[in-house]
């Protein structure tokens, strides 16, 4: 009977036993309870991608917002105006560190969407900026989605080379930062919003006075508004973050109403992007300077203050040649990776 119930007994270690299985079970029972809720009150709550995790935030101006939770913190992204057709599969190619908002603004199906297409990529712009103003990224590239383009500050209008020097810790530093250089069109000043009359071409300038005053009510219209063309920038989330997000919305209500056309109602947010960010109404830093700080492109040899040898020309035509960049303006062919501007039409 002693050896039965002394402390080396069968009885005891099964005993021993059976407690320490109730024990880890009580543990394995806390950690499946307990431990999930406790780290999803400390989740980040920076924007988060829905491929990971979520869905999307909707907004009644927009038609579907940029999804609004991942499982890993953005800290740069693209916001690109795009149609339906348009290739943004170099964006992908090229880019994989970056996160993409594609906006598809004639298909109300798309994932990104507008309610209203109108402004041309101002739209776009603005609503990703309501829809994500208490979650943005650090760092934010507003760009068109076509990767060839008459724009591109690039000797091929290309906008890898454009995208892949971009310097961040510069933009970090400014807060805003336009995506071109060349002053040809644009600078010095592009408008005179208190002398500007009626012009055959697509121009805002006898519309900018008014606009202005809408987009800055209480502010003095400037004599004249000048910054490198094409609505092409990048900005951060403190620089975004120093207007209340009820600017943003109150810009998008201007577009949404106005009755001037997409052209012009976009035109005046083109010129006017640069001031919201805090940009004196003349924007216009010298080409060297810029190409320099903006790209890293520091060895360059700069004729004057408006643009830099075999950098930019402005092509003849908006539309680039079928097979750009291997095929050239009068149908010959060139090669992109010799360097120098490609051949003018002949």
């Amino acid at each position: 009977m002693l050896f039965f119930g002394g402390p080396n007994s069968p009885r005891r270690r099964n005993r021993e036993k059976a407690i320490f299985l109730t024990i880890f079970i009580i543990f394995a029972l806390y950690l499946l309870f307990f431990s999930n809720t406790s780290g999803h009150r400390h989740v980040d709550s920076t924007i988060y991608d829905s491929e990971a995790l979520g869905g999307p935030n909707r907004d009644p101006q927009s038609g579907q917002a940029t999804p609004a939770r991942q499982l890993m913190p953005i800290r740069k992204s693209m916001v690109v105006a795009s149609m339906k057709g348009d290739d943004v599969s170099w964006l992908h190619k090229f880019f994989p560190d970056w996160h993409k908002n594609i906006y598809v603004v004639d298909d109300k199906k798309a994932e990104l969407t507008v309610k209203q297409n109108k402004g041309r990529e101002s739209m776009v712009y603005l609503t990703y900026i309501i829809d994500n103003y208490d979650s943005l990224p650090d760092s934010i590239l507003f760009i068109h989605s076509q990767r060839f383009q008459w724009h591109n500050d690039d000797p091929y209008y290309d906008g890898v080379p454009v995208l892949r020097n971009f310097q961040l810790p510069y933009l970090e530093k400014q807060g805003y930062v336009n995506l071109r250089c060349a002053w040809v069109l644009g600078c010095p000043d592009e408008i005179h919003p208190l002398s500007d009359t009626h012009r055959e071409a697509v121009h805002a300038g006898e519309y900018f006075k008014n606009g202005f005053k809408e987009l800055f009510p209480g502010v003095e219209v400037p004599d004249a508004v000048g910054v490198s063309c094409c609505a092409q920038f990048s900005v951060t989330s403190w620089k975004i973050r120093e207007r209340p997000k009820s600017d943003y919305e109150r810009y998008r209500k201007w577009l949404s109403g106005t009755d001037l056309s997409d052209d012009l109602s976009g035109r005046i947010m083109e010129y006017s992007w640069h001031m919201i960010f805090g940009k004196e109404p003349i924007h216009c830093p010298s080409a060297g300077e810029c190409y320099c700080k903006v790209f890293g492109l520091c060895d360059l040899t700069c004729s004057g203050v408006d643009a830099c040898d075999d950098r930019y020309a402005l092509p003849p035509y908006s539309s680039l040649p079928k097979g750009w960049p291997y095929i050239g303006w009068s149908g010959q062919k060139q090669d992109p990776s010799a360097g120098g501007l490609p051949d003018p039409p002949s």
